[in-house]
């Protein structure tokens, strides 16, 4: 051993043999400009950045890759783009063929057109100048709910829809949460006053769209611990946690009882069944009911964190998931969804990043004719079940 490594030796087994406060903390006349390794004095008082405006930057280095348009021709069949309740920004029809163009979206599914004269404007509007690139929902007049003959008055209106051009009825979240009667009671969606008209839907061939609940954690406090303070402090509406609402658990529960009533209809529960954050329950939901289909509307954050655990999911069910945005209109919105399901890019934003979480996702890099099912396949089946000649029922 030479001279100057023996010394070094010693050097750094003298350093060892240093109690560990001297070690980690610099004396006071430790010379200016030396790294330390114990926290600064007072940091957890300097953490004063707020979390809004926090936005880190990745320093990742991974592959990114450009997905301009889908593989396969897609079918969007979860959007509200100039529906009947104005739920999104109105939008130039032109401009919305244009992105649809762009991005092989070959059809939108229009879900809120509710009846009658607004139903109408959309097909007007919409549907009839564009053939077979847009398709329009019904929905329930819940503010009938108190009528005598409400289940049949609903009939008779989904009826007329389906004969105006809707292919299929909506239903919003308030079915369980807020709709009463003029009692005051919750209206539970597996009520049956209700009955009647999905097995309606099931006589026609249309499908049942129906958001039941919410993210799991609109269910818990907004405090500190929720993973969506940031959303649920801008939509305070949105938080159901409290005596005054039913759980979700419970809702749901009511909801796959009607999914199980009624075999003939078709039912398509929105935003993955509503609990893509856990996913052996939609699985269960799919083993046991067949008649129901599911799509992943504004949960690519959800799925999209859980990379292994969805994508054996899309493979496993690709017969009964299909392609929804529930995000409005725009190239880069499509364009972040493709790369999501098409490439294995790690460590991205979703689409709206960071409103539903701070997290990023992963590519689930599906197998072509999984993504071909899922893009449009799918929508196909289920809106080929249509019955042409199916003539609306006499109503006592």
């Amino acid at each position: 051993m030479s001279v100057k490594t023996l010394i070094s030796s010693c050097c750094f087994l003298s350093i060892l043999m240093l109690p560990p406060a001297q070690i980690a903390s610099p004396r006071q006349d430790q010379p200016q400009g030396q790294i330390g390794y114990k926290s600064a004095a007072g940091a957890d008082e300097k953490k004063t950045l707020l979390l809004r405006d926090f936005q880190p930057v990745s320093m990742l280095h991974a592959p990114a890759h450009t997905v301009d348009r889908a593989k396969y021709y897609v079918i969007d069949v979860h959007n509200h783009v100039n529906d009947a309740m104005g739920i999104d920004d109105p939008m130039p029809p032109q401009r919305v063929v244009e992105i649809m163009n762009k991005t092989n979206v070959k059809t939108v599914v229009i879900l809120t057109g509710m009846w009658g004269d607004r139903l109408q404007r959309v097909i007007d509007t919409m549907v009839k100048p564009y053939p077979g690139r847009f398709m329009v929902f019904t929905q329930i007049d819940w503010r009938k709910i108190d009528d005598a003959n409400f289940s049949q008055e609903m009939v008779a209106q989904l009826d007329d829809a389906v004969a105006r051009g809707a292919r299929g009825l909506k239903q919003l979240k308030d079915l369980g949460l807020s709709v009463r009667d003029k009692s005051g009671k919750l209206i539970a969606i597996d009520d049956p006053r209700l009955d009647p008209v999905w097995e309606e839907c099931g006589r026609l061939g249309i499908p049942v769209s129906i958001h039941s609940t919410d993210p799991e954690a609109f269910f818990h406090p907004p405090d500190s611990t929720n993973e969506r303070y940031e959303e649920l402090t801008e939509h305070p509406d949105w938080s159901f946690y409290g005596p005054q609402f039913p759980s979700k658990e419970s809702i749901l529960a009511a909801r796959d009882l009607m999914f199980a009533k009624h075999p003939h209809t078709t039912f398509v529960a929105l935003h993955m069944a509503n609990w893509p954050e856990n996913l052996d329950y939609v699985s269960h939901l799919l083993d046991t009911l067949p008649n129901v289909m599911v799509e992943f509307g504004a949960r690519e954050a959800e799925l999209g964190r859980q990379p292994r655990r969805a994508r054996e999911f899309f493979i496993k069910y690709q017969n009964r998931i299909m392609f929804g945005t529930d995000n409005g209109m725009d190239e880069a919105m499509y364009r972040n969804h493709f790369r999501w399901l098409e490439t294995a890019d790690e460590y991205f934003d979703y689409w709206g990043y960071p409103g539903q979480g701070r997290w990023k996702i992963y590519g689930l890099d599906l197998p072509d004719p999984v993504l071909e099912k899922i893009y449009h396949k799918n929508a196909e089946r289920i809106f080929g079940q249509f019955r042409k000649g199916a003539r609306a029922r006499q109503v006592e």
